[in-house]
């Protein structure tokens, strides 16, 4: 992507070689048109992100999620609870189970529990990453402006590569989709198209190099 940052800005990140893919809060309070948090036409993301999520088991990616749950009453919301109120809906006595995930996960397949818009914040997200050897992360999901680009500013920070895949997010309009997107991938991750998101999934990962104890005796 070209942007207005100018030559300073918009590098790239690239891939590594063992990527993942991180649905982030793809729930039904986002993807339902009555929900809470529902987005006018968040179909076309979560069709993109199925793709995504299938490609990465057909290679044998790992594939993680999130969602939002606070404790009844709202005692772990910190002052997020107050800035955005709404988010009462995710609370464990709310009704309408509005965190429950749009796609549905596979067995052993991760479920991030989350209380801010990071998925890295106050989660095992990054111990889990790194136990299985991930360099890379695939991101899609909702909303872009704010769980999707948060989650890519701290995948970065914490060393990962982001790789936030345009047709898989979605947002209110999509005047703030590509004006996030556009700032994004001028700092904090690289923005990439759907088809190149699954041919990078779709690549065979290098073997790992494996350290032996070459002492005596």
């Amino acid at each position: 992507m070209s942007g207005p940052h100018g030559s300073g800005f918009s590098g790239r990140v690239g891939w590594g070689t063992t990527p993942a893919v991180v649905v982030v809060d793809l729930v039904r309070a986002y993807t339902e048109p009555d929900g809470p948090f529902g987005l006018p036409d968040a179909g076309p993301a979560v069709a993109a992100a199925g793709e995504l999520v299938a490609a990465a088991r057909a290679g044998g990616r790992p594939v993680v999620w999130t969602t939002v749950r606070y404790a009844a009453g709202l005692a772990d919301g910190g002052l997020f609870v107050h800035k955005v109120p709404g988010l009462a809906c995710f609370a464990e006595d709310a009704p309408g189970s509005w965190g429950e995930l749009t796609l549905p996960p596979e067995p052993g397949e991760v479920v991030v529990v989350k209380q801010y818009a990071s998925a890295f914040s106050g989660t095992s997200l990054a111990a889990t990453l790194r136990v299985l050897g991930v360099d890379t992360v695939v991101l899609a999901g909702v909303s872009t402006s704010g769980c999707v680009r948060a989650t890519a500013t701290d995948a970065l920070v914490a060393g990962f590569r982001p790789l936030v895949v345009r047709q898989a997010c979605a947002d209110r309009t999509p005047g703030v989709h590509e004006s996030n997107l556009v700032d994004l991938d001028a700092k904090y991750a690289d923005v990439v198209d759907l088809p190149e998101a699954l041919r990078g999934l779709a690549r065979p990962t290098a073997p790992r190099s494996v350290v032996t104890d070459r002492s005596p005796g």
